[in-house]
Formats: structure tokens, sequence, C-alpha cells
């Protein structure tokens, strides 16, 4: 169980990401120009979720592989 926890670590930083985005929100000047200081953290959460499902899809293929290795 411990090597999941590396694994889903990058979820839940995504998670948060998403989190302090929706929090701090956005700006909108008189003029009706709209203003988004913390845009960059949608992309990163992207890139934490996808870079999560990869490490979670490659130790789970790695632990079956090597339980079919030990049974033989």
């Amino acid at each position: 169980m411990k090597k999941y926890i590396l694994a889903t670590l990058p979820i839940v930083i995504g998670v948060l990401c998403l989190f302090m985005k929706g929090i701090i929100g956005d700006e909108i000047l008189p003029d009706g120009t709209l203003v988004e200081r913390n845009f960059f953290l949608i992309p990163l959460s992207y890139l934490f979720f996808f870079s999560s499902i990869i490490s979670i899809l490659f130790v789970a293929i790695f632990s079956t592989v090597k339980k079919t290795n030990i049974v033989k």
C-alpha cells in the first residue's frame, strides 16, 4: 500500500491547485477586462493528474508482474 501513496500524491496536488484557483478567483477591471492571475494553476493541475495516472499504471503493472514472477 505504501507504493501507491507516492503515486497518488500528484492527484492530491492537482486537486489543491484547482481548489486554490477557485478560492482565489478572478477580477474584472472597470473597463470589462477579465484578469486571471492564477490561470497557470489549471494546466498545472492537469499535468499533475496525468502524471499521477501514468505513475499509478506503472506501479500496478510492475506489482502484478512481480506477483506473477514470485508465483512461478
